[in-house]
């Protein structure tokens, strides 16, 4: 029969291993709160950082909280609003029909050909151009849908209501060159000619070889290779990006002297103020404005211009770029190469000048004669 084995345990080894087993018990209950207190706190820094990341909503001009509407303006058949300024002579008595596209960070008021073209050339052939609001800029409504194609669209509804006729010329400067991309792709029937003046390129353009473009990626500031980097790849994040005070954002978006080059510094000493509306440009939000420009000028295309065929193969129109050499926004040796693979493109390379070029004395009226008398 099997005996069992009588231990002898003292009174003062009890204790010790009750005092063990309350130890062991009262250490589960510190971990469980410690684990749920850093459940809410990443729930918390979660709700914080989308929060932080999260654009405030657009002031639409004339709503109760928005910006006065001062400019004249179309709707279109959306429902949105684009606000325009005519300059020249009459439209009815206009010879040539011009669209002006604008910039980044400008507006209708910032049509540069049309400010600075000679009053002689403008009676002598006769000549219109209607500047405009893109959309989230100055007095036209935001698109929260915006594509690549949609302000194409936009721009021929203007043109169309305005009665500016069948075809019409359109010249765009800066991020202004990457909407008559855009109008060449999608409206190609409508344009009697087309001007790109210092065209932004965008870096992932499906056909740039990777090497140039790594290389004219790296000439830029490296905040400006970070601005863009994250337009591209995360957009979400462009609006955090751009106003957080922890590092630098985009320097263009700063207006960070060392972004012009040595003439360009000479033009903005000679320029006229702006201050009369310039806070009119991003009156509806950074986010509508600026920021969606970077989203979309620099995201993923759904065409390459580099794969564009002649939209004129007949010469009934003609397509210009002009670039100065000594652009530090727009890399030339980009420019050069889209020149070489679209040769149905005149080409104009500037010695010497920068990003505003059309700017300077007497050439804006070189780059009018040149788009309206080339064959």
């Amino acid at each position: 029969m099997a005996t069992g084995v009588n231990r002898k345990i003292s009174a003062a080894s009890a204790r010790a291993h009750t005092r063990r087993a309350k130890k062991s018990n009262s250490s589960q209950l510190p971990s469980g709160i410690l684990g749920t207190a850093l459940a809410v706190l990443f729930i918390g820094f979660l709700a914080w950082a989308y929060k932080v990341i999260q654009p405030p909503p657009p002031k639409i001009c004339g709503t109760p909280d928005g910006p006065p509407i001062t400019a004249p303006r179309i709707k279109l058949r959306d429902g949105r609003h684009l606000a325009y300024k005519e300059h020249g002579v009459s439209k009815d008595a206009a010879m040539y029909k011009i669209i002006y596209v604008h910039g980044f960070d400008n507006c209708r008021h910032d049509a540069v050909l049309a400010e600075a073209l000679s009053p002689g050339i403008v009676e002598e052939m006769g000549i219109y151009i209607l500047s405009f609001d893109r959309p989230g800029y100055g007095e036209s409504d935001p698109d929260p849908k915006r594509t690549l194609k949609s302000i194409a669209l936009d721009i021929e509804e203007l043109a169309d209501q305005l009665v500016l006729g069948s075809k019409f010329y359109v010249v765009g400067f800066s991020m202004g060159g990457q909407i008559v991309w855009n109008c060449l792709k999608y409206i190609p029937h409508r344009l009697a000619g087309v001007g790109l003046v210092a065209p932004v390129v965008n870096y992932w353009w499906p056909g740039l070889p990777a090497n140039l473009t790594t290389e004219a990626y790296g000439q830029q500031n490296i905040q400006d290779q970070w601005a863009v980097r994250v337009a591209h790849y995360v957009p979400w994040l462009t609006y955090w990006w751009n106003t957080q005070q922890w590092f630098p954002g985009s320097s263009v978006i700063a207006g960070s002297p060392h972004i012009f080059s040595r003439e360009d510094k000479e033009i903005l000493a000679k320029m006229p103020n702006r201050k009369s509306y310039r806070a009119q440009i991003r009156q509806q939000g950074e986010y509508e404005s600026i920021h969606r420009d970077l989203n979309i000028g620099f995201g993923n295309w759904e065409y390459s211009p580099l794969h564009l065929e002649n939209p004129f193969p007949n010469s009934e129109a003609s397509v210009h770029i002009w670039q100065g050499d000594d652009d530090i926004m727009v890399p030339v040796t980009l420019q050069q190469y889209i020149a070489q693979k679209l040769p149905w493109i005149i080409y104009h390379e500037l010695p010497g000048s920068g990003h505003l070029f059309p700017l300077a004395d007497g050439m804006s009226d070189i780059i009018i004669k040149n788009l309206l008398h080339a064959k």
